[in-house]
């Protein structure tokens, strides 16, 4: 099935999970972490799925691997910090480190498919 909007995209669908379980996940954050480690991580969190629509209308492969590229490196700034959430102890972050490595792994072959046409 070809992608007719961004929202058809799997990898948009899954970054969209991510997004929603951080927000879930950082309801239970110290209130002073508000402007901290809860802004961070949501904000990264929130531009990968951000990168990935905005690439999806660009006319050229490259524009469109490059919101990809940026879109992998929230992701690891998303991986940092749900490293810092556990060594925190302010919540356990299976689930999230889950659902990102899924994330990760379908935006790298998301990627690499454009690059091969």
């Amino acid at each position: 099935m070809i992608a007719k909007v961004f929202t058809d995209l799997i990898v948009w669908q899954k970054a969209h999970e991510f997004v929603l379980s951080v927000y879930r996940l950082t309801r239970g954050f110290p209130k002073e972490e508000l402007y901290g480690v809860t802004s961070q991580l949501r904000r990264a969190a929130v531009s990968i799925p951000a990168n990935i629509a905005e690439g999806f209308r660009k006319a050229g492969v490259n524009d469109r691997a490059r919101f990809l590229t940026i879109a992998q490196g929230s992701i690891e700034e998303c991986r940092y910090y749900l490293i810092l959430v556990r060594d925190l102890e302010y919540a356990a972050t299976d689930e999230q480190s889950r659902l990102l490595e899924e994330v990760s792994k379908l935006t790298h072959a998301f990627r690499r498919s454009l690059m091969d046409v």
